[in-house]
């Protein structure tokens, strides 16, 4: 067949291709490129109503996928994820746990919510929940089943309590849990109980702030492995007899804030933490053994202890807690008696006077806190030794000296020379008391910090060596402060002294003193010589003073100087010798400062303190010098300024100064009037040129006081004019 005649007709396009190859392949991708397009718009078309379809069959916003499909892992709306394990969700008003959560999720805070109940969560990784603070009313069942890595539960902060016997059953899945916080359910004795019976590797345990009345054997035999266990602030009021025993582990007890009325036979030998403040215990004792005790903590705090605690013969006692107790309300020797008595009562047997204290060893005590008793003296009685303590507190009691019946007790004593009380004590606060006599040296060769804020204290001068002897000015016994060459930091407030001698703190390296509110206290020249290469703060404020009852000199090593609430109107020239960073001037009588002498080249002022003065607003260029400086005035918008308006004196904020007092404008004499007191100023000079040379002139001397008259009259013969003294009541001589 013969195809050459249609051959354009039938392949026009390879006929066009084979005329134009060029333009043939342009059409070709032309035709490709729209296609292209075409799947793209319809590809877009159909992600277009995919959304549509996902929102909505979705709820609460969150994407579910394609029927059938595992849900996506998505981070609720307002949680926070801390870590890339951890996810805070707390304090969102959540009313559920939220759903799908990420599996490797290890710890969970739903914390401080409205989630009452709590359902299933398959989060097998979680270790740590936090669902505390939801008032939570009971667990659903097998909340934890899928939870085989959970070793710590916090649930406190909801009540528990309601369903305890149905929500119990859920802890049996808790095969690993190791830490358990149940505090403030409204637990009783029994439901804490069905709680704790199906949990058996607790090594933690919480129940503070519950309704438990007693603490019995049944509660914890179940719970062997515990080490810490708090049951703070209950209503205990009875601990039976082996209840502790099974939990042979236990190192940490808090028992605050109960009603518990004596520890009568304390056995806990591996105990090394025991808080039983806030209770009302009268007494505490030990039971009678010669086996070694763990205890390094023992807090007795807040109650209301007659006798001081008979503490085991062996110890690791490190901290011991005494304040705010009873004791002192009885003299010693009937303390001791009816201490002795208790004890033998408890522990059936008979011991001698005194043994019962001088037998415990306190070697290794280090901190002691007797603050908030009726203490008359230091109870050298019962604490016989105590080589390592560092820190003592014997603030607010009944104390009128310290020191005094040691050194007694050890001049009694003969033989060989007894060790000193205190060797190692570097801290020793006694405010609050009425001490008039302290010997520091002979009981505290360490001492580095001594409080004796709010006493009867009285320096002595630097040449006087007998603490005791009444050589000051009042007539009252003074204490000696020189040469105690360990002692850095020494409080000597509303102590009433009265003068400040010479030389008082000789040979003694402070670092800080206090000498504030010692009303009208006079300080003599040279009162802190000695002290010019250590002293860093010092404090004198409120004691009233002027300006001749302050005599600083020189510190080269001064800090901080603290001068308010004095009467003080000028600045001391030693403030500026010294390199001070903060300076406290409040409440003084000061109206202007001298701002060249606080940024002398010697001070490195950083901070300066001026309210409650009353500056003068028109005089405050001192605060132009203070900032140019770079000195901070932190209290500036609290100090005022006072200045004079239309006769009246008005006050105002300090750093409103410069548009209240403006300087006084300068005089503008006019042109003319310069013109015209030039002219008349040649006249005069003129005038009395001419009667200088007047060589006709002669005096005149009138008798009388009578006035004359005179007239002058042209002579046409004469060339000079004439006058005519016409004289009236009066002569001419």
């Amino acid at each position: 067949m013969d195809l050459s005649g249609m051959e354009g007709k039938m392949f026009p396009a390879f006929k066009i291709q084979a005329i134009n190859g060029h333009a043939g392949h342009r059409a070709v991708r032309h035709v490709a490129w729209r296609q292209e397009r075409e799947r793209m718009i319809a590809a877009a078309f159909i992600c277009v109503l995919l959304a549509l379809w996902s929102h909505t069959h979705c709820d609460s916003g969150t994407f579910r996928g394609m029927p059938g499909e595992a849900g996506t892992p998505s981070t609720p709306p307002g949680c926070v994820k801390v870590r890339q394990e951890e996810l805070s969700c707390r304090n969102l008003n959540l009313t559920s746990i939220p759903t799908r959560l990420d599996p490797g999720l290890r710890r969970l805070d739903v914390s401080n919510n409205r989630i009452r109940s709590m359902g299933v969560l398959d989060l097998r990784s979680l270790q740590e929940l936090d669902a505390s603070g939801n008032g939570m009313r009971f667990l659903h069942e097998g909340v934890f089943q899928r939870m085989f890595r959970l070793r710590v539960l916090i649930l406190a902060g909801n009540t528990l309590n309601e369903d305890a016997a149905s929500s119990c059953r859920e802890f049996r899945a808790l095969l690993g849990l190791r830490s358990l916080d149940m505090s403030s359910n409204g637990l009783d004795h029994h439901s804490a109980e069905l709680y704790l019976d199906k949990i058996h590797s607790l090594d933690r345990l919480k129940l503070a702030g519950n309704a438990l009345t007693k603490l019995t054997p049944s509660l914890f035999s179940r719970s062997r492995y515990l080490r810490s266990l708090d049951v703070e602030n209950n209503l205990v009021l009875d601990i039976e007899e082996g209840t502790f025993e099974p939990l042979k582990r236990l190192t940490w007890l808090n028992l605050a804030g109960n009603n518990l009325a004596c520890i009568c036979d304390f056995r806990l030998h591996g105990l090394k933490f025991l808080n039983v403040s806030r209770n009302s215990i009268e007494f505490f004792i030990t039971h009678n053994s010669n086996e070694s005790y763990q205890l390094e903590t023992l807090d007795l705090s807040y109650n209301s202890l007659l006798y001081f605690p008979m503490l085991p013969k062996i110890n690791d006692l490190r901290y011991l807690h005494l304040q705010n107790n009873k004791l002192g309300v009885l003299v010693p020797e009937r303390s001791i008696l009816e201490a002795q008595s208790l004890y033998e009562e408890i522990n059936y047997g008979t011991v001698g006077n005194y043994e019962i204290y001088s037998n415990q060893s306190l070697g290794l005590l280090a901190h002691l806190d007797l603050s908030n008793n009726q203490l008359t003296s230091f109870p050298s009685e019962t604490l016989s030794y105590l080589p390592s303590l560092e820190a003592l507190n014997m603030s607010s009691n009944c104390l009128r000296n310290f020191g005094r019946n040691v050194t007694q007790k050890n001049d009694s004593q003969s033989g060989a020379q007894q060790p000193e009380l205190l060797p190692s004590l570097r801290s020793l606060d006694l405010q609050h008391n009425q001490i008039q006599f302290l010997g520091l040296a002979e009981v505290l060769p360490e001492i580095e910090t001594l409080n004796l804020w709010s006493n009867r204290v009285n320096p002595c001068a630097g040449n006087q060596s007998e603490p005791f002897r009444p050589n000051n000015t009042n007539g009252a016994p003074c204490v000696s402060f020189n040469r105690i060459t360990t002692l850095r930091h020494l409080n000597l407030r509303e102590n009433g002294i009265e003068i400040l001698l010479p030389h008082t703190f000789q040979h003694t390296p402070l670092v800080s003193l206090d000498l504030s509110g010692n009303q009208a206290m006079t300080m003599v020249e040279g009162a802190l010589e000695g002290l010019q290469e250590t002293l860093e703060m010092l404090s004198v404020s409120g004691n009233e003073m002027q300006g001749s009852d302050l005599s600083l000199q020189c510190l080269g090593a001064l800090r901080r100087l603290d001068l308010a609430w004095n009467r003080l109107e000028v600045l001391p020239d030693s403030v500026g010798c010294s390199p001070l960073r903060e300076l406290d001037l409040r409440h003084n009588g000061f109206s202007l400062l001298d701002g060249h002498l606080l940024t002398r080249p010697a001070s490195r002022l950083d901070a300066v303190f001026i309210a409650g003065n009353a500056f003068n607003c028109c005089t405050a260029g001192w605060l132009e010098i203070l900032n140019g400086a770079g000195v901070r005035i932190p209290d500036l918008d609290e100090a005022t300024c006072f200045y004079s308006r239309n006769g009246a004196m008005s006050t105002c904020s300090l750093s409103d100064h410069s548009k209240l007092c403006h300087p006084k404008p300068k005089v503008v004499i006019p042109v003319v009037t310069l013109l015209i007191a030039g002219f008349l100023s040649l006249v005069i000079i003129l005038l009395l040129v001419k009667g200088a040379s007047c060589k006709k002139c002669s005096s005149l001397n009138l008798k009388s006081n009578k006035v004359a008259s005179i007239q002058y009259s042209n002579n046409d013969q004469s060339a000079a004019p004439v006058a005519k003294i016409n004289m009236h009541d009066n002569e001419l001589k």
